[in-house]
């Protein structure tokens, strides 16, 4: 082990490190651990969703809308944002509740030869700009999706989405980074940002949050009356600030 790795355990593991311990004390301690998260995420969760409960429903009606036209959802993000990304493309192309239609939707991390091809002729800063540019068309969904809120290639996503007409949406954590002062300015139409420094609870919130979405919009579509009712997309109304 180098001692950058033993630094890192000893601050994150400290029960693993000092006098050795007795099986049974050793196993208390990691059931107090493995508790301790469980309940850190479910207060991680439970405050974030009260708090940005309006501005997720705006963003649903925002998607269901553009499925109502006719339109389509494009994700995007990078490392475990970009599994992420699979995972909402996946769930609405191929709704596993029984009686929930099929919704297009493209997830743009998964092409592998474009990925590398704009990351090799262009740069990894606007991999999923072209992608945008070829595929994206006006009244579509961009979500971008990012634990810091300052992925490059998104706010350059964000960016050409917007000149294009496209509804953006950043899905962050921590403060929103980059992602939020978009927001701030108005050019990125919803950020919802998990208040926390804890990556694995922002990434199980993100989860939690693009299900309920997905859920959200079919039961939109399946009532046509709430799509009529405006739903104002304002700097005041992005964001946790």
């Amino acid at each position: 082990m180098t001692k950058a790795s033993e630094d890192f355990s000893r601050a994150f593991y400290p029960f693993l490190h000092g006098n050795e311990k007795e099986p049974g004390e050793l196993r208390e301690e990691l059931r107090f651990s493995l508790l301790t998260k469980a309940r850190e995420s479910i207060e991680v969760k439970q405050s974030f969703f009260e708090e940005n409960k309006d501005r997720i429903l705006d963003a649903a009606i925002a998607i269901a809308r553009s499925y109502q036209r006719g339109r389509k959802l494009l994700v995007c993000g990078n490392g475990g944002s970009a599994t992420d990304a699979q995972h909402v493309a996946v769930e609405f192309m191929h709704p596993i509740t029984v009686g929930r239609k099929a919704l297009p939707a493209i997830c743009l991390s998964n092409d592998m030869a474009m990925v590398t091809a704009v990351s090799n002729d262009v740069g990894f800063a606007d991999v999923y700009v072209r992608q945008i540019i070829a595929l994206g068309q006006e009244g579509d969904v961009l979500l971008g999706i990012s634990t810091s809120g300052n992925s490059e290639n998104l706010l350059h996503a964000f960016a050409t989405g917007r000149r294009m007409g496209l509804t953006t949406i950043g899905f962050a954590g921590n403060d929103g980074g980059k992602m939020e002062e978009l927001a701030a300015a108005g050019l990125l139409d919803f950020c919802l940002s998990v208040p926390t420094a804890s990556i694995h609870r922002i990434q199980e919130t993100h989860v939690t949050l693009y299900h309920i979405i997905w859920d959200l919009v079919h039961t939109l579509l399946q009532s046509p009356a709430l799509l009529s009712e405006p739903v104002a997309v304002t700097s005041e109304s992005n964001g946790n600030g």
